[in-house]
């Protein structure tokens, strides 16, 4: 069916709404206004509403979150106008241990990964399905960057999945370095390893743990350091990393799937998944080696455009195009 100013409506399923402000959330909000042009998008968290009876195509974030919504969606549509946007946490852990998860992409016609590696973690039999759409976010200039010290950041919450006694066990190998310094900004999701997060100011005083800030406060920060550290053990497509390379930030990334999978094999600021002392290295060699700095960064402007707003909107509408042709 069509909306009441005649464009198709298209529903999209997110686990958290506009409060949570998260990034589910905040991919929902923006596919919705990417698609504009295309149909009426609308964002629920249950489905089906007094709304569905209009909607010929679901977006749904998430394969385990939205499984229900899923499964109904596939009991009204059989076999037509359904994409399952995947996680991190969908592709690296829950499809292979969870039915629900494991059935979502069953039912789906289209997947959608965030980062080009992620389809390899597909079964085989629905990896045709998977199409890739990179998340963006506007560019920002970066800001001066001191050249008193080197200035690197991380931005994650503090949960297992993102690694962060990687970042401790660096950040103690370098204590005796005033001239390398790490901001840490991140809310607490588990508080076993926020009291880590003190011990290691305590221990390395260059390392300082800022907690949770607003996303505003973060983008600057971003755009002021000298490097982001991504460490994480789990990433569908980071978007931090997508923030720190339009704002001209180099990275340095653990190497696993979902970092790879945005940034390339021949991008050369990658450390193994785990590996303090590799971290603590690359970081000297930022600071003590202006010509690689320089390197990463031209590296990240060339994989710039790959995460620009007019690409991922691009991408999305094809998808959603697609879709409603067989709806």
């Amino acid at each position: 069916m069509t909306n009441h100013d005649g464009m198709p409506q298209v529903v999209i399923v997110s686990p958290y709404l506009r409060a949570a402000n998260n990034g589910n959330w905040r991919t929902a909000e923006r596919w919705r206004r990417y698609l504009a042009g295309v149909c009426h998008a609308r964002i629920v968290s249950d489905w089906p509403d007094r709304e569905a009876a209009r909607d010929r195509v679901m977006i749904a974030l998430h394969a385990r979150r939205s499984a229900v919504a899923i499964e109904a969606w596939s009991a009204a549509h059989p076999g037509r106008g359904l994409a399952v946007a995947l996680t991190g946490t969908d592709l690296y852990r829950d499809i292979h241990d969870d039915p629900q998860a494991r059935r979502s992409l069953d039912l789906a016609q289209v997947l959608v990964t965030l980062q080009e590696r992620a389809p390899l973690a597909l079964p085989e039999e629905v990896r045709g399905k998977a199409r890739v759409i990179y998340q963006s976010v506007p560019a920002r200039a970066p800001l001066e960057k001191t050249r008193r010290h080197l200035r690197a950041l991380a931005v994650g919450h503090l949960r297992e999945e993102k690694s962060p006694d990687t970042l401790f066990a660096a950040a103690r190998l370098l204590a005796g370095r005033p001239d390398l310094r790490i901001d840490h900004v991140g809310g607490v999701l588990e508080p076993s390893l926020a009291e880590a997060a003190r011990a290691t100011m305590a221990a390395a005083p260059h390392y300082r743990w800022l907690g949770g800030q607003p996303h505003e406060v973060t983008r600057r920060r971003i755009q002021r350091a000298h490097v982001l550290v991504h460490p994480s053990r789990m990433e569908g497509g980071a978007h931090v990393i997508i923030e720190a390379v339009v704002s001209g930030t180099p990275v340095l990334a653990s190497r696993i799937d979902g970092n790879v999978g945005m940034l390339g094999d021949d991008y050369e600021g990658y450390f193994p998944w785990g590996d303090a002392r590799a971290l603590a290295s690359l970081l000297l060699h930022c600071r003590e080696d202006a010509g690689f700095l320089a390197r990463l960064g031209d590296q990240c402007d060339l994989r710039a455009p790959r995460f620009a707003p007019a690409t991922e909107a691009a991408a999305l509408a094809r998808v959603v195009t697609d879709l409603l042709k067989g709806s």
